[in-house]
This record gives C-alpha cells, structure tokens and sequence, in this order.
C-alpha cells in the first residue's frame, strides 16, 4: 500500500482490483460499481437479467473504465459457483466481493406473511450474501486477502413499518457479517456491513413515490430528505479500499440521522 501520509488519495484507490458486485443493474449497486471503476478497478456486474447489467457496463467502458457483465440468481447454488467460476477464468483473481442483492415480496403485518415471502426474502438476502462469500473467499485467500460488503440496512437495526421480513433478513445480514469478520481476519479479509437508511430507488418506490407516506417518512429524518444512491459511494469506497485495512466487522450507517432520531 502506498505511503497514505505522502498522498492519502492514493489509499482509496483500486487499481488492479477485481470487484464483483451483485444487485448491480440499477440503484446502490450501479453506483457502487461506477465508483469502483472510476478509481481503476475492473468491475464484474452481476443481477439476474443480462440486459440490465449491460447496460451500466456499457455506461462505465465508454467512461473510460474496465467493466464485464455477468448474470446471476444469488439463490442458485450452480449459478453463483459459475459466476465467480467465469470471473477468475476471465480475470485470474477476485478481491473485493459486494453482496447488494436483495429482495423484499412482503409487505404488511408479519403475521399475514406467507411461508413462502420468508423463503424467498431469506435465501436471497441472506443465503445469496452466504453463498457469494463461500464461492469467493478461496480466492481472496489465494491473493493474501480481499474485502467483503454486506448492504444491509438501518432496518436491521431497527424494525420499519410494514417491513417486518426484510427487517429479520437485514439483522441476520449484519451478524452474518460479524461472524464471517472475525472467522476471516486471520486470512486479511475485512468483512463489513454498509446499513443505508431510505435511499431514492426503485426498490424502495412505492415508499417515496407516495406523497402521504413519503411526507410522514421524511418527518423521522432529520435532513428531511431520502439519499441518492451516489451519497453511498463514499462509504463502499473506503470498505473496499487499502484504506480500511483495520476495519472489519463494522456497521457503517448512512441514513440522514435517522438512527440518531
């Protein structure tokens, strides 16, 4: 790592890197990759549908960086092996693993759930995280290190209304991510969670989109406003950079104060 006291910018870059991101199709995953390659790394998107990965690859090689679309299901066993498979044939290393994929089929009362909301909620956002990181950390141990991020959310920490499945999924991603930090800290791989309060996309629209609900959500942010997905590339730069050597088993909050609140 170069001498961060000489030129503290250059410990947030990835030059060389390998990062693989799911969920990347849009939203917190798009930026988060955009980011990555805009500091040199080579960035591997993955989501389910080709077409919608592509295009944020294609948006990042005519700025200039290295970008390689992938599909992927997270809770497919096979199809996550072939992922990283495909990835370490193409690009001979992997270093840095963002686990954004996520899905949420329920909303209400938890108890008007259906067992099949909790399958669904709990083998993408949970089993996904668990099974990208298996596929992924023999490598980062064969490179002499790596770094993982969980997205999480603040409703991990703190149950939101209507929300009550995602809620649970998001806690177990936040332990899951203390386990894996102190199992894997031994093999230099930083394991840490980004927990974003609302954040302005689709897969929070029918919250902020709604004029009502968005009015009574924003009275419990004391900014007054939900993020945009780039207020979140700050955080992921530096969980993924050389920078955050000695961070592991975090749970970093980008929320707008919410928690505070």
């Amino acid at each position: 790592m170069a001498d961060p006291l000489s030129n503290p910018l250059s410990s947030f870059r990835l030059d060389g890197k390998i990062a693989l991101i799911t969920g990347a199709s849009r939203g917190i995953g798009a930026a988060i990759a955009q980011s990555y390659a805009a500091v040199g790394a080579t960035v591997v998107l993955a989501s389910r549908k080709q077409e919608g990965v592509e295009a944020i690859a294609a948006t990042i090689r005519a700025a200039g960086g290295k970008a390689h679309a992938q599909p992927v299901h997270t809770g497919d066993d096979a199809a996550v092996t072939a992922l990283v498979e495909q990835t370490l044939d193409r690009f001979g290393g992997l270093h840095i693993l963002v686990n954004n994929a996520a899905t949420n089929p329920h909303f209400g009362p938890i108890l008007d759930a259906e067992p099949s909301h909790w399958q669904k909620t709990l083998d993408v956002n949970v089993m996904g995280y668990w099974r990208m990181a298996q596929a992924c950390v023999p490598s980062m141990r064969a490179a002499g290190g790596g770094k993982i991020i969980n997205v999480a959310s603040i409703a991990g920490l703190r149950s939101q209304p209507g929300m009550g499945i995602y809620s649970v999924s998001k806690a177990a991603v936040i332990m899951l991510t203390q386990v894996l930090a102190s199992e894997l800290a031994a093999d230099n791989i930083q394991v840490n969670a980004l927990a974003p309060g609302y954040v302005r996309t689709r897969f929070s629209q029918a919250i902020w989109d709604d004029p009502a609900r968005y009015a009574e959500l924003v009275q419990q942010i004391p900014q007054g406003r939900v993020a945009d997905s780039d207020e979140l590339i700050g955080m992921a730069l530096y969980l993924a950079a050389p920078v955050s050597s000695f961070t592991t088993g975090a749970v970093l909050v980008v929320d707008g104060g919410q928690m505070a609140r």
